[in-house]
Formats: C-alpha cells, structure tokens, sequence
C-alpha cells in the first residue's frame, strides 16, 4: 500500500527514503517535507497518516471510499484534491481517482482503480532541484501534469479509430458491430468528459487562489495545465459531436439502402403484375372468346406483355430504380 515514503530538503535536494512512523521525527526538522505515496490504502494506514500530517476528518473519510468527485476542497492551511484518471486498457478505457493532499511540509496521494504510477512525475522534479525548492507545490503540479497527459494519448487513440471507422461506415453492407463501436466510443468520451472538464476549475483555482501554499512563480506552470486541460476537453466535445453524427449518418445510409432495395423489389413487383394480369384474365375459362380461336392470338399476347414489361423496365430505369 505504501509505494514510496521520501524526504526532501527545501533546497530540492533528496534526503531518502523513510517510514511512516518516522514522517513526525523528519517534520521536526525545519527544512524539511516529505512525499508520500499510497495505492488503495486501508483505513488504518490512512489513520496513521492523520495522526503525522494532521489531516482534516472529512478528507480522510473521502479517501477511504473511492469514486469521489472531482473536486479541491480547503481545510485551514492545506488541500484535498480529487482527481479523475484514465488509461487505455484492450481498447476501452478504464478510470481511476487519486485523492492529493497538500500541506507546507507534505504531499500525499492516494491511488485508486486504474491510475499509473506517479513514479516519472517523481523524477522529473528530482532531475529540477531548482524547482522542487518550491517544495509541495511544485510536487502538485507534476502530479497533475502527468495526470492530464495522460489523457491526450486516450483522446488522440480515439481521434485515429474513428478515422478507422469511417471506412465501415460508409461500407456497401452493414455492419451491426459498427454502430455499436460507435455508441461505445460515444459512452465512454461522455465518462471521459465527465472525469476531465471539472478540473478545468481545479486548476482555475490553484492559479489564482490559495497563495500560502502555490507559490507565485508556479502560476504559470499551473496555467499551462489549465491550457492542457481546455484542450483535452475540447477535443472531446469535438469527437463526441463527430460521433453523433457518425452515427446519424450510418443509420441514414442503412435506410437509404434498405429503401433502394425496396425501390428495386417494387419495380420487379411492377413488372411482374402486367404479365400476371393478361394471363390471369385469360384463366377465366369463359366460352365466348373470339381471339382464342385465332392463330395469331398466342404470339401477340406475348409481344403485347413483352412490350408493357419493357416499357415499365424503361420508365423505372430513367427514374433510376435500377
């Protein structure tokens, strides 16, 4: 549960790996914070890391139960974000949360579901001393940097097998598993959607709010994942509207083809009732006929239902039946 326990100077410098029974002793240094990271932790060990950090009461209970709502929440002097995560798994996507909380002197999150490990977030601000001096803060914004980049490559899969699928779409036969890839990309982007636009207002707030903990110098940082953020949201409002119309546009073409073929049985049912017609008089069996008992009669019927069948065929050709 416990992926990694480090401490960390002020100056940015790595001091090493500890416990967390040791996290109180370190704190008493003055130049001193500590990064924490947890997966799906249990509620002792969330307990334990509230009797070292402080942590509020609410935030604890909301870390103990997953599938929380994105969101940023302040108590006194620290944070509680929540974060929705995703990644590709067999095509589909997969979400999962972390919860972050942020101190002075801490930064702690807590993996739940499917989420990456934050481990490259980790030494890209170990490789940045300089930047890591600004301590948790710049800790928070590597962790949510990896996490909203961790959407593009989602959002630019998705771009291409819709492209993929356009091909099928427009396809001379129909494709039931088409239409229902379809519907399952546009129920996932919504999910997506979902995890993704609010925390445009997550990141809103850490560049223009909380100065005791978000350093000035990091605004910037922070207003680049909000540009990120904005991007990622409108690529897939975008594909979501492409998609409903993908989808209006393949059942319109299934209709269209089921009406062409209906065009075309029509226009045999036409043909057929001319010839259908003449012979169906001439079953009657009535005596009194006079062209049946000419020699002529057989072979002029038959051009006569030849010449109705043909012109029916022709009229029905210009009128692109067939």
């Amino acid at each position: 549960m416990v992926i990694n326990c480090v401490a960390y100077r002020t100056n940015g410098q790595r001091i090493g790996d500890i416990t967390i029974d040791a996290i109180s002793d370190v704190l008493k240094e003055p130049d001193v914070f500590v990064w924490v990271g947890l997966h799906e932790p249990d509620e002792a060990l969330l307990l334990k890391l509230q009797e070292e950090f402080n942590l509020h009461d609410l935030a604890i209970e909301d870390a103990q139960h997953a599938h929380q709502r994105t969101k940023i929440e302040a108590y006194g002097d620290s944070l509680f974000i929540v974060a929705q995560t995703g990644q590709l798994v067999g095509g589909n996507i997969a979400f999962g949360e972390t919860q972050i909380f942020v101190g002075q002197r801490y930064f702690v999150t807590v993996r739940h579901g499917a989420s990456l490990s934050y481990a490259p977030a980790r030494r890209s601000c170990e490789q940045s001393p300089e930047l890591l001096a600004m301590g948790p803060s710049y800790a928070l914004y590597a962790v949510l940097d990896f996490i909203v980049d961790n959407f593009l490559p989602i959002v630019r899969d998705f771009r291409e097998e819709l492209h993929e699928l356009e091909n099928d779409i427009f396809a001379e036969t129909y494709n039931r598993q088409t239409i229902k890839r379809l519907y399952d990309m546009q129920r996932e982007l919504m999910t997506l959607r979902l995890a993704v636009a609010p925390l445009q207002d997550v990141v809103a707030q850490l560049v223009r709010l909380h100065p005791h903990l978000i350093h000035d110098e990091l605004r910037a940082y922070f207003r680049d994942i909000y540009d990120h953020v904005f991007r990622v949201n409108e690529s897939i409002s975008a594909m979501r509207e492409m998609l409903g119309a993908a989808i209006s546009v393949n059942l319109s073409l299934v209709t269209f083809g089921q009406n062409e073929v209906m065009k075309k049985l029509a226009g045999w049912a036409a043909m057929l009732a001319a010839p259908t017609l003449i012979t169906s008089w001439y079953g009657m069996n009535f005596v009194h006929m006079p062209e049946l008992d000419k020699p002529w009669a057989y072979p002029a019927i038959t051009c006569l239902v030849a010449c109705i069948v043909g012109g029916i065929f022709i009229a029905l050709k210009r009128n692109r039946w067939f």
